[in-house]
């Protein structure tokens, strides 16, 4: 009887098994939003569009805001931006879908 309550409350094992995290190459699908400078929205080095992308800003306003910030600190706050430059990581680039089919006699796979 003990086992079997068990069960009711774990639950079957192709529930459980559902429930657990895909892998995509080697990788789990993470359950959390990644701050990843963008290749695309840059004006320097895209630290500004980076962290208006991750908390949902525009990437305007946090680039006005740095700039208050560097003139309000005379400038102090500018050693900030190669360091975050340094540690946030750029976004991977990612190939563009081809829409034309291949050429006739061309293998396809």
């Amino acid at each position: 009887m003990y086992g079997l309550d068990l069960r009711v409350q774990i639950g079957a094992v192709t529930e459980v098994a559902e429930a657990a995290p895909r892998q995509h190459g080697g990788m789990t699908d993470a359950p959390y939003r990644r701050l990843l400078r963008p290749q695309d929205d840059r004006i320097v080095a895209g630290v500004c569009s980076a962290i208006g992308r991750y908390f949902g800003v525009d990437p305007v306003l946090i680039r006005v805001a740095f700039a208050i910030f560097a003139a309000v600190t005379w400038g102090t706050a500018l050693l900030a931006y190669p360091v975050m430059w340094f540690l946030i990581p750029e976004e991977p680039l990612v190939a563009p879908a081809t829409t034309t089919p291949p050429p006739p006699g061309w293998p396809v796979s």
